[in-house]
């Protein structure tokens, strides 16, 4: 049977913009790697977060987003590395992108300053078997699955303290184009502006403000957050999302692990068409324990 109105209406608001936008996350707080690769081995250790997101719960064809990252501390290169693999899947069209990204890490006053680079692919598809067109041989619309494929590029400066970081970032910088049938798109360049700071409390509750800011300058998304951490290992807060949602979360930590849940709500018409969007993230993080180097003086008083 093929997909309802829904997805014919979802499927066309992307071919009508860019290909390949960035997709939408709540817990960005806990997903710096995949926008700013100036991120990369700023956790002095081995560090991975696994993202799920189910968004617009209620339309068919509605979009789904997986994404795993992996950055770690590697001192022989004076910083750290990282890997970003995303998928996302919206109605008949699915992207695939996966990057790697280098982070050379500065001391910089009472932190260290990270400027990365990350490279990779992008990828989109298009199942055009699963769209009934209004014309027929619409020669807009492919027959069957089309796919297409381009280099990726992007760049970050991040600064981080034991309390505050802040970053900028941009990806897909070469632009570009994907062809699918004879149709192109254009491959939107992104820009990225986070910042956040834990504010103790008492010895037991800390507050984690954040901001995060995303452009592709035709558009400006804005989320603000605010985390309430108890004894570094429960959390519970709210964002919002400017003209889009607002979105409780919660999580804890437990060791290396850390799990989190976000619930958005929209504050805009699509909230009468979905019951929200579910968004799940699995953390871990191994810190590295830098060897102690021990040091012998002989002294010429004492044979």
């Amino acid at each position: 049977m093929k997909r309802i109105f829904t997805t014919v209406v979802l499927s066309l608001i992307v071919y009508a913009a860019s290909a390949q936008q960035d997709p939408q996350w709540s817990q960005n707080m806990f997903n710096k790697l995949a926008v700013n690769p100036g991120y990369a081995g700023s956790n002095n250790g081995i560090c991975g977060v696994l993202l799920g997101r189910h968004q617009w719960m209620g339309f068919d064809g509605k979009p789904e987003t997986y994404l795993l990252s992996v950055e770690g501390t590697v001192d022989a290169i004076k910083g750290g590395v990282g890997l970003t693999v995303m998928q996302d899947k919206l109605g008949v069209q699915s992207n695939l992108a996966a990057k790697l990204a280098y982070a050379y890490r500065m001391d910089l006053g009472s932190g260290k300053l990270g400027i990365g680079i990350d490279v990779g692919i992008t990828s989109q598809s298009i199942d055009g078997s699963e769209l009934t067109p209004v014309e027929a041989n619409d020669p807009n619309i492919p027959i069957a699955k089309e796919s297409a494929i381009a280099p990726d590029l992007g760049f970050g400066v991040y600064y981080n303290t034991d309390k505050l970081y802040f970053g900028i970032a941009g990806t897909h910088l070469i632009g570009g184009k994907l062809d699918l049938s004879g149709v192109e798109y254009n491959i939107a360049r992104h820009y990225y502006a986070l910042a956040g700071y834990d504010y103790e409390i008492n010895p037991n509750f800390t507050l984690r403000p954040s901001v995060f800011i995303k452009t592709d300058a035709a558009s400006t998304q804005l989320d603000v957050n605010v985390n309430l951490l108890y004894k570094k290992t429960v959390w519970g807060g709210v964002s919002y999302r400017l003209d889009d949602a607002v979105v409780a979360m919660a999580g804890v930590q437990f060791g290396e692990f850390r799990v989190g849940y976000a619930y958005d709500i929209n504050t805009s018409a699509l909230n009468n068409y979905n019951s929200g969007t579910h968004e799940i993230m699995l953390g871990y993080c191994f810190k590295l324990d830098k060897p102690t180097n021990n040091q012998r003086y002989k002294n010429v008083r004492y044979l």
